[in-house]
């Protein structure tokens, strides 16, 4: 396999940066003699993640560079695989377009196909535009592949494992966590993510306030995060703000299940992150996350989206369990995390390269 230079040099054209995708170019670094080069947008105000730039990853921010610039500091890389997230960047599109045919340039696909107009639309021009600028699709499950398919990529061509979670970070937090949940089941469910309407959060409150002041059973709920909805308040529910992933720490240790409302939430990397840190799962069948880490009735559940009794009636249906049985389910939820790892998500970028060589 031959390269423009002693080692592969991989581009990422990235949107808004993430903790996992960090922990997943730090790995490829670690198991494979490359060079890595990210481009990428501002970090996210709402989110705002604070990322190591430090090692073996050259970072650039997009908003430092004209169109011409960024495109003469690509040609300056010289890469031997190149990445884009989506096609919503027409920068990042043209410097795609103009290496189709010497590397492989994969474009990455998180939206779910459901055979909407709009999707239907972007199947048909795809064939003029997509198709003619990128050689692969990388997803993350199987409603992805699906739509990647109607987009004209070959199933070859397709490939899984987009996302990944920083799966040690959070095995290693679940491990010291383990003897006080051995001694004491934490009965609290916790949620993680912003505070908007399309996350099902007010679902969630709704939910757990209607059975709490029904029932009073000894269950809190601990949301984490932050945004435009008014937090709900309730004696039993505490609203801890935005925390770093590294100082979840705590969080994992004191939180017992796992709970993700949303009703849009095209893949959903945190329900991975906690099926790593091994709790027990509940989330709406809008999560795309769920067909990868929840099997329904051994280490959680599954609702339709919007169902606020249905939410309800799961939150009861774990409460009644043992610890001992939460604590099996939340062994089981480890088990399904280790299906998608950084490790994996490096061989995969690693083998698009040797593949079209």
């Amino acid at each position: 396999m031959k390269y423009s230079q002693s080692k592969p040099r991989l581009l990422f054209l990235y949107t808004e940066l993430a903790g996992y995708f960090i922990a997943c170019l730090k790995k490829l670094s670690e198991l494979h003699e490359v060079e890595i080069y990210v481009i990428h947008w501002p970090v996210n105000k709402e989110a705002p993640f604070k990322f190591d730039f430090s090692g073996s990853v050259n970072f650039y921010r997009k908003k430092d560079f004209t169109p011409q610039a960024l495109k003469e500091k690509v040609e300056a890389i010289n890469p031997d695989f190149i990445y884009c997230s989506g096609w919503i960047d027409k920068d990042y599109l043209s410097i795609a377009k103009s290496f189709k045919k010497k590397i492989p340039v994969v474009i990455g696909l998180d939206n779910q196909w459901t055979g909407s107009l709009k999707q239907q639309v972007a199947c048909f021009i795809s064939r003029f535009t997509i198709i003619r600028i990128f050689t692969h699709c990388w997803v993350p499950g199987q409603k992805q592949r699906s739509y990647a398919l109607k987009l004209g990529f070959k199933p070859e061509r397709i490939k899984d494992g987009y996302y990944s979670a920083d799966v040690d970070l959070f095995l290693n937090m679940a491990d010291k966590s383990l003897p006080a949940k051995k001694a004491k089941y934490p009965h609290r469910f916790i949620y993680a993510g912003r505070y908007y309407k399309f996350k099902g959060i007010n679902d969630l409150w709704k939910a757990f306030i209607e059975w709490q002041n029904k029932e009073q059973s000894d269950w809190e709920l601990w949301c984490v995060g932050t945004g435009t909805e008014v937090p709900a308040e309730h004696p039993k529910i505490k609203h801890i703000g935005f925390v770093q992933p590294e100082n979840f720490a705590s969080i994992i240790e004191n939180g017992g299940v796992f709970i993700l409302p949303s009703h849009f939430e095209p893949w959903g990397v945190v329900l991975h992150e906690f099926a790593a840190a091994g709790f027990p799962l509940i989330a709406s069948d809008a999560v795309g996350a769920g067909e990868a880490f929840i099997k329904v009735d051994e280490n959680g559940y599954l609702f339709k989206s919007g169902d606020s009794e249905g939410l309800k009636a799961l939150m009861k249906k774990i409460a009644s369990k043992t610890d001992e049985q939460l604590l099996k389910m939340g062994y089981l939820s480890r088990e399904k995390a280790l299906s998608i790892t950084p490790a994996k998500w490096a061989e995969t970028a690693m083998n698009i390269i040797k593949e079209y060589n």
